[in-house]
């Protein structure tokens, strides 16, 4: 897990409501809980993640 390179959201509102995504590795795409850093990270392929956040994008443009 140390690999993990985590970042904010770009999105984040800066009340503690943040999620947290590593991409820096290019077999896997993580997400954590930015209120608990060494709680549970899912972990999904990066098309799984591409597909995702274009869902995402077309249901809050």
């Amino acid at each position: 897990m140390s690999d993990y390179e985590f970042r904010k959201s770009t999105h984040s509102s800066g009340k503690g409501e943040c999620v947290e995504v590593a991409r820096n590795l290019p077999s896997v795409i993580a997400v954590r809980d930015s209120k608990t850093p060494h709680g549970p990270i899912l972990q999904v392929v990066p098309d799984t993640w591409t597909t995702l956040i274009r869902s995402l994008h077309h249901a809050h443009p």
